[in-house]
């Protein structure tokens, strides 16, 4: 067995940063255009509702997918008039070669982005030496390729390509500059190639660049909202849950108390009697603890029970009278025999009412708003509705947890609730919650 030597580091370990540094940009430069070179890679169709179609009309815009296919095809034709315009019309091989190749690189970015690179950046000294252009290294043909080859792979890849793909094209055009200059060639157009491939990419970069911003914002936003949203239901869950706590087992310790109490109000009470109600008794204590234990780990440490009881529909006028007092113009009707309504739901419909009141103050100041109470012979409906906003005071932005916090207590009586805007611009909030009518089975 061999021994390591503690004082030895791993081959990764003993590298020094700047080799590291290079090895990483090489294989970043394997990884973009030489791995990537023979992957089939369509160029997609734009979606109708694509930024980039926005300036068409909208009956063009369903049959507009292929316009950018239709853009890199013109393009390649315009290329080939240009070879076709150097080789003053001749014909051969040579004439073909000249128009065919610069061309095909520009087509080969429709299915094959990397590999049409290498095709424009290999084939350039051949195409200038078959056409006998003067200039070096490029031809006015494959000049205009090249660059419209670079501008499309970099529209397809990420923008660290398109510093490969400067950094090659520029190595190419020195090597030729240099070695070319020595042998007497003094007319070069790398440097022009290289400035104007450098404005396109850099432009076709902060694009990509922005619109990968705007998809993470996007992203973002759409993650807050939903954890929002989950925040909003579980706070407003918990707050029912605490008033849930406080009504059910207020009536659970009247129960116990009235199961303790009443054998004493019969006179010589047959056991039978006196078991029945101390099992009573018993099973009421026991559920009562049972609900402390399960709904009481929704208090903070910090929550304190209400001293004074729980609101109900007969404090409404008072409700209305406060907020009368903060400005509001409203109006209460109640239709209907008016009975009393179990605790929770007289509690959850004094509640809806008084967020509606409140959004109506928050939204829409200076509207008048109407709330209606309708005792029906299943149930209780509820109707709060405002006009729009009037006067110097601007709307306050919300959250939109008032509404997630009344749909959430209406689902949790079996309800049904409805809200939107109306035709006068205003808003209501409609809600129905079904009662069961006592003497009845549930």
């Amino acid at each position: 067995m061999v021994g390591v030597n503690p004082t030895q580091t791993p081959d990764t370990g003993s590298r020094s940063p700047e080799l590291r540094i290079a090895l990483d940009a090489l294989a970043g430069l394997r990884a973009d255009l030489v791995e990537d070179a023979s992957v089939y890679r369509p160029l997609p169709r734009l979606a109708p509702d694509s930024p980039a179609l926005r300036f068409l009309p909208k009956w063009i815009r369903r049959h507009s997918g292929l316009l950018p296919h239709a853009v890199v095809g013109f393009l390649a034709f315009v290329t080939f008039l240009l070879g076709f315009d150097g080789i003053n019309g001749s014909a051969g091989p040579v004439a073909l070669f000249y128009c065919a190749v610069p061309t095909a690189a520009v087509l080969l970015t429709l299915i094959r982005p990397a590999l049409a690179f290498w095709l424009s950046l290999l084939s350039t000294p051949f195409v200038a030496y078959l056409g006998g252009y003067d200039g070096w290294p490029w031809a006015p043909n494959s000049f205009l390729a090249h660059l419209v080859v670079l501008v499309a792979v970099a529209l397809r890849t990420r923008p660290r390509t398109s510093g490969w793909m400067w950094a090659l094209t520029a190595a190419y055009a020195g090597f030729t500059s240099f070695f070319l200059g020595m042998r007497g060639y003094y007319s070069f157009n790398g440097a022009e190639m290289l400035f104007f491939s450098a404005l396109l990419l850099l432009a076709v970069s902060m694009f990509q660049i922005r619109r990968q911003a705007a998809r993470e914002v996007t992203a973002q936003q759409t993650v807050t909202a939903v954890e929002r949203s989950k925040r909003t239901l579980l706070e407003e869950r918990t707050t029912i849950a605490r008033e849930l706590h406080d009504v059910v087992a207020h009536h659970m310790s009247v129960v116990a108390i009235q199961a303790e109490a009443a054998p004493y109000r019969v006179e010589n009470p047959p056991p039978e009697l006196e078991q029945a109600f101390r099992t009573i008794r018993e099973n009421a204590v026991a559920a009562l603890t049972e609900l402390r234990r399960i709904l009481g780990v929704v208090r903070a440490e910090d929550y304190e029970a209400p001293d004074a009881p729980q609101p109900t529909l007969a404090d409404l006028d008072g409700l209305v009278a406060n907020v009368r007092e903060a400005g509001l113009d409203v109006g209460l009707t109640v239709t209907g025999a008016v009975r009393e309504l179990p605790q929770g739901v007289e509690l959850s419909a004094y509640r809806i009412v008084q967020e509606a009141l409140s959004n109506v103050l928050r939204h829409a100041p200076g509207a008048a708003a109407k709330v209606e109470l309708g005792y029906v012979l299943g149930g209780l409906g509820l109707r709060v509705v405002n006009g729009p906003a009037r006067g110097p005071v601007k709307p306050s932005p919300g959250a939109g947890h008032g509404i997630t916090g009344m749909r959430e207590r209406v689902t949790m009586l079996g309800g049904e609730m409805t809200d939107g805007p109306t035709e006068e611009s205003g808003y209501e909030v409609a809600v129905f919650v079904p009662v069961q009518r006592e003497g009845t089975d549930q």
